[in-house]
């Protein structure tokens, strides 16, 4: 993720304002998150259609997630399993475990498998992996995730290598060994082995200015065209042996994205399936208001994804400001939101479940509960009774601050009308992503009282949900924690998590946390989303888990 907090969750890829989320583990209106599984063929070209302007393949500045665009061309340490019926785990990859640690996660060590090697040839060494990790540091390569730039010791001091230094935190005693040392024990590290950084790049190769259209790849495919303003073409890597990779299934021969397209005609293209539509696949998911259209389409209904429950759609509460420092008004604005009119926003009830927590369904240590039981209409009258009890029987005036985009201003106004109801008196101030970040991430606090945001996370843990949104070190400075909630106990209680290394105890340290920025009433959790996605009749193996609720590229194939 970009650098705008100090442990660092991006923006790009988890939180994607508000049209960009995830979410509900279980598939709604009859949907499915599968097409026909089958033994992955060999042959054919795919085609992946795309919106998308600014494709980067560089690692240092990806927020890519580990089964997306990214994983064709370059594998990391670790991966994840990513396969129907299947729990979401971390897997070896690069590495031939997923990570040792013997003094309770402050150190972890990767040993790699043998016969690795690049696209040219040359075998794939650890001083690879520590130089393309290095590299991540550099100020020039910024905007990729950050996690192991505040996790490794010496990491907050170091600009990457172009200036002749080394991080020693990154230890390569031999060829095949490559140790980090951190500077605190974090029992996600498996997790963060997967991301983008960890790609090995070789030194000899690297120019920083050109390496996101010519990277040297360590996948399947490799780069033949690139084209930002049109297509991406990959074709297959003559030195990727696939008796080292027990993730990647290389079905298509070739692999085409078309990018710069418009969201509907992608829609439209894949909804008539002729011609090399057939053979492709939407990288965004269906709009909101052609889901009526993919719905009513015999042959398309049944070539749609859709799943969810990484991400959460959500009112955030400024609880530095009063009224909002009040915990009465806080509550009052819980009871007045009208989730349901917030939903239809959306699209309906095929967009996702109400939310009444702030770790998703498919995130673990996710439970179910309701700190503030009512109707997904909201108890109007419960709201009016506790702004009394707090002192403001005529009701309050606040700033809610949205991005100025459809989904967005859609969403503001059904949060407005909700509120209006129990005398909650909402002025909307939609702004382009530039000035929101700015107002709600780097100012002091001052320019709003609420804001409506989403959140996705990085990587199946709930450490990637809450510390972010709820840490008293992710106030202000480019941090994401916009409701600027501080509370001592909930920070001891994210270190304890943090560090554990047992999931099962980790998950429980972190569904506490949970129940008390909740039971704060730190936010209103609105949504958790579904995301549908539309392919062509030939793709094979297209599967969208219900975390991250994206395509796992790297299993698709085509019918031969």
């Amino acid at each position: 993720m970009k650098k705008q907090s100090k442990t660092a969750l991006a923006a790009a890829a988890l939180a994607l304002a508000l049209s960009m989320t995830s979410c509900n583990a279980n598939p709604t209106d009859g949907g499915k998150n599968t097409t026909q599984s089958v033994p992955p063929q060999k042959g054919g070209t795919l085609r992946i259609l795309s919106s998308n302007t600014d494709f980067n393949f560089d690692p240092a500045k990806s927020t890519n997630l580990a089964i997306t665009s990214l994983s064709f061309i370059a594998r990391r340490l670790t991966t994840w399993q990513a396969e129907p019926g299947k729990e979401m785990t971390p897997i070896p990859d690069l590495a031939t475990d997923t990570g040792t640690t013997t003094d309770g996660g402050r150190t972890w060590k990767y040993t790699l498998k043998d016969d690795l090697k690049f696209q040219d040839g040359s075998p794939i060494t650890s001083a690879d992996i520590k130089y393309g990790l290095e590299r991540s540091f550099a100020p020039l390569l910024s905007g990729g995730f950050t996690y192991h730039r505040t996790l490794l010791q010496g990491g907050e001091a170091y600009d990457g290598p172009y200036n002749g230094k080394s991080l020693d935190s990154i230890e390569t005693p031999d060829a095949k060994t490559v140790i980090f040392h951190l500077n605190k024990p974090f029992g996600d590290f498996p997790w963060i082995a997967s991301q983008p950084a960890f790609t090995p790049v070789p030194k000899a190769k690297d120019n920083p200015a050109t390496y996101f259209q010519s990277p040297v790849a360590s996948g399947p495919y490799q780069v033949e065209k690139f084209d930002k303003a049109s297509e991406v073409v990959l074709v297959r890597n003559p030195n990727w042996d696939p008796k080292t990779d027990t993730a990647r299934t290389a079905g298509p021969d070739r692999v085409i994205f078309q990018l710069g397209m418009q969201q509907t005609t992608i829609s439209q293209e894949l909804i008539a399936d002729t011609g090399t539509a057939k053979a492709a696949f939407s990288a965004s998911f269906v709009p909101a208001s052609q889901l009526p259209l993919v719905r009513s389409n015999p042959s398309a209904k049944n070539r749609i994804a859709e799943a969810g429950g990484g991400s959460l759609y959500q009112l955030q509460l400024n609880v530095s400001k009063s009224p909002l420092n009040d915990p009465k008004v806080r509550q009052a604005i819980v009871y007045a939101t009208d989730k349901q009119a917030f939903r239809t926003s959306l699209g309906g009830e095929s967009r996702g479940d109400y939310a009444t927590t702030n770790i998703p369904p498919a995130i673990p240590g996710y439970q179910k509960f309701d700190a503030f039981p009512t109707q997904p209409t909201g108890d109007v009258e419960k709201a009016k009774q506790l702004l009394t009890e707090s002192g403001h029987p005529n009701g309050i005036d606040l700033v809610l601050v949205t991005k100025n985009d459809a989904t967005n201003s859609a969403g503001g106004q059904a949060i407005e009308a909700g509120l209006r109801r129990a005398g909650i008196r909402v002025t909307i101030q939609a702004l382009d992503n530039a000035s929101y970040d700015d107002i709600t991430q780097h100012k002091d606090g001052s320019g709003y009282d609420l804001a409506l945001a989403s959140w996705q996370a990085d990587f199946p843990s709930a450490a990637s949900m809450l510390q972010p949104s709820f840490g008293s070190s992710e106030i202000g400075n480019g941090g994401f924690n916009i409701s600027r909630y501080s509370n001592p106990r909930v920070d001891d209680l994210i270190a304890k998590a943090t560090a554990e290394v047992d999931p099962k105890r980790a998950g429980e340290l972190w569904l506490e946390v949970d129940r008390i920025v909740t039971g704060d009433a730190a936010n209103v959790p609105l949504v958790n989303s579904v995301n549908t996605f539309i392919f062509g009749s030939d793709v094979r193996n297209f599967y969208v888990p219900p975390f991250p609720a994206y395509p796992v590229y790297f299993k698709v194939s085509l019918a031969q």
